[in-house]
């Protein structure tokens, strides 16, 4: 074969292994973009699916924080000459809840008309006194009065105060029958008592919207934890820590 032959037949080959080179180069990014939106499209689907299915107890029955009125009904018997001492001790207790940082209006509702009306009067100024004496300022008591039966002998004195509570919604609906497990997803009430249980234990409600201020370190009593890790190969045990 002639030099000239071998110099067509090698521009031919390379003629043709670059056209095959450019059209791969070409149909890869296609082939690339493809992949691509399929699994994004998968990724896609999963998400919605998922997402659109409020199947947690926590966004059914979300805890929230309210203000609420405290009340207490003391009811005061027509002879009665003032406070008794057990409605002293009931008073008391429900003073316990009163938030004193707060200062809420603490409202003393006494009946007007009814026969007892002169005993619950005497024993409402008794239960302003008992409030002052525990901590609720005197220019935070407010004394009123309501309209009672002109029969009822032992209309009650009502006691309240505004108080941020932490509660659910009201648990027992039923819209659908639990037999139903088709979508094997929760029923409407599920976990609505556990809310309700968690949320009555909190003492202070405050405590979901952020954390408290970190309190000083007891200088004294990290002193001794130190001591009683290194001098734990001596026979030294943590219980000897008063923590």
């Amino acid at each position: 074969m002639s030099s000239q032959s071998t110099l067509e037949a090698r521009d031919s080959i390379a003629a043709r292994c670059g056209g095959r080179s450019r059209t791969t180069l070409a149909v890869a990014p296609v082939l690339a973009a493809l992949a691509i939106s399929l699994l994004s499209g998968c990724a896609n689907r999963d998400s919605v699916t998922v997402g659109a299915i409020p199947d947690d107890y926590r966004t059914n029955h979300p805890i929230v924080i309210s203000e609420k009125n405290e009340t207490l009904d003391l009811p005061v018997a027509a002879s009665a000459r003032g406070m008794t001492q057990s409605q002293r001790a009931t008073l008391l207790g429900f003073l316990d809840g009163y938030d004193k940082g707060a200062a809420p209006t603490l409202t003393i509702l006494t009946p007007s008309g009814s026969a007892n009306e002169v005993a619950a009067a005497a024993a409402a100024r008794d239960f302003s006194r008992l409030a002052t004496r525990n901590g609720v300022h005197s220019s935070r008591i407010a004394m009123l009065s309501y309209q009672a039966d002109p029969n009822e002998v032992s209309a009650p004195i009502r006691v309240s105060y505004a108080k941020l509570r932490a509660h659910t919604d009201k648990c027992g609906r039923w819209p659908d029958d639990i037999a139903d497990t088709t979508e094997n997803r929760h029923y409407a009430n599920f976990g609505c008592a556990y809310q309700n249980n968690l949320a009555a234990q909190l003492a202070n409600p405050a405590d979901l919207l952020g954390p408290r201020k970190q309190s000083s370190i007891d200088a004294a009593n990290r002193s001794r934890v130190i001591g009683v890790y290194r001098n734990s190969g001596n026979g030294v045990t943590a219980g000897e820590v008063n923590y």
